[in-house]
């Protein structure tokens, strides 16, 4: 059974917060592994970024959603409900993302998770690294790795006096292998991982973990409009058919709920021994290649 209680919900306003009594909570005992915390994710609007809000939410925790689009971000927040709220936020600005830690502290007293989820892949259509436009390679650079970076400093900012916290970082399987994406994106990748495992080996003194997840590729708003790139003229469709028929596990696929659900298990206690990890998301994609030997009978 189902009863209506008063709970303080904050929404995000250009001059701060804004308090109201709405929403809905169960009589029964059941509480999520995410209960009463509150999380900031960047590039929360659309794709992995909101797929996690929304698996957060179920599990019991307040969500911001920080992303630069501010036409998708009220959308992204209006339809998660109440739990949620949107602030707007270009990661690539230090002091946008040091406002998003800021505004969510004034509004709920703490954060508790850090989810640094802003990501870009970059053009498509260079691969040859004696061509490389260093233009685009900071582009990339300053959005995955420098606004990661920046989630991370001012995450441990407001973390660090509480001692505790998870922080949580979007890597790639492209940064574990070469081959598997542009030379920027990749480059980008290796680096998120880098970075995880030499802060977390401060940020454990202090009592905060910080873990990463690469996932496989998924048919995300991202993904699927850099395939389209590639594909031309193609149906959205067959493009999404195309990229669920990458992976090697048979008969599953990887799709936006499989990361979200690895980022509640490293936001959540289940996780509380868990730091400087890279949570591979991928089926198995990266742990194995074949030698093409030839048959048997094509030996002469």
């Amino acid at each position: 059974m189902l009863r209506l209680i008063a709970r303080r919900v904050v929404t995000a306003r250009a001059g701060g917060c804004r308090e109201g009594r709405v929403g809905f909570s169960s009589t029964a005992s059941w509480r999520g592994r995410l209960q009463g915390r509150i999380a900031l994710i960047t590039g929360g609007a659309s794709g992995l970024g909101k797929a996690t809000a929304h698996e957060y939410i179920k599990e019991g925790a307040a969500v911001i959603l920080a992303d630069i689009d501010s036409r998708l971000g009220p959308q992204a927040a209006e339809e998660l409900g109440p739990q949620a709220q949107f602030v707007p936020c270009d990661v690539t600005i230090e002091q946008a993302v040091a406002d998003a830690v800021d505004f969510t502290v004034t509004c709920h007293g703490r954060l508790d998770i850090m989810y640094s989820s802003a990501g870009i892949v970059g053009q498509l259509d260079k691969s040859d690294i004696s061509q490389l436009d260093l233009d685009q390679f900071d582009r990339v650079m300053n959005v995955n790795v420098r606004g990661t970076l920046a989630g991370i400093k001012h995450a441990a900012r407001v973390m660090g006096p509480v001692g505790s916290g998870s922080i949580i970082c979007t890597a790639s399987i492209s940064g574990l292998m070469g081959g598997l994406g542009t030379h920027p994106y990749a480059i980008s990748k290796f680096s998120v991982v880098g970075i995880v495992k030499s802060a977390a080996s401060e940020l454990c003194r202090r009592g905060i973990r910080l873990n990463c997840i690469s996932p496989f590729a998924i048919p995300t708003p991202l993904v699927v409009h850099q395939f389209s790139e590639i594909y031309k003229g193609l149906e959205r469709e067959r493009i999404i058919e195309i990229i669920d028929s990458l992976g090697v596990l048979k008969g599953a696929k990887c799709e936006e709920i499989d990361v979200a659900k690895a980022a509640v298990y490293l936001a959540s206690d289940d996780a509380k021994y868990v730091t400087g990890h890279n949570l591979v998301v991928d089926g198995g994609f990266t742990t194995f290649k074949h030698l093409n030997l030839p048959m048997p009978a094509e030996v002469v």
